[in-house]
């Protein structure tokens, strides 16, 4: 049996979301990052945070993988001493997120008044409005995130900074 809450019928290259229970210590995301490393597999976003518990802290690794390479990672990593536990969420059943702050050029009124009304349709905020520039929060899947870069990239993006997803499985799974 699978790892995995995810079909067998999971297409090559899939995008997973690994939720791992750490001590909060130092050390303990260089090791993980360099098991990654040395076994050549790519992370595509990492998020590292507090929890509940004081002494432990929740990484939130996303990927794109195979199910076979997936599984070793997966066990590889409960091998880590410092890894108190490991799942591999089912994205169906979890709730995740991501935010992205993306300054964009805007030198006059009209590029700015259509970069407010994009952000008002995918309920972004606008953080700062200088005179040549306009930096706005954008918080949701990887997807939106996506979809609202691609819409305003015509305008010139200056700087974009993404966290990385957080997630957490729904409803009373622990």
């Amino acid at each position: 049996m699978s790892i995995t809450n995810t079909p067998v019928t999971a297409p090559p290259g899939s995008w997973y979301v690994v939720s791992a229970l750490v001590e909060n210590k130092p050390g303990v995301l260089f090791r993980v990052t360099n098991l990654f490393r040395a076994r050549n597999f790519n992370i595509e976003s990492i998020t590292v945070g507090s929890t509940e518990q004081q002494d432990l802290s929740r990484m939130t690794i996303t990927t794109n993988s195979d199910e076979k390479t997936l599984d070793q990672l997966v066990k590889q990593l409960r091998k880590l001493i410092d890894v108190v536990e490991v799942k591999v969420l089912d994205t169906d059943k979890t709730v995740y997120r991501e935010l992205a702050l993306i300054k964009m050029k805007a030198v006059d009124a009209t590029t700015r008044s259509e970069i407010i009304n994009y952000s008002t349709i995918f309920r972004g905020n606008i953080l700062d409005i200088g005179k040549e520039s306009i930096t706005v929060e954008i918080t949701g899947t990887p997807d939106k995130i996506d979809a609202f870069k691609s819409l305003v990239e015509h305008y010139g993006i200056a700087q974009l900074a993404r966290t990385g997803v957080s997630a957490l499985p729904r409803g009373v799974e622990t």
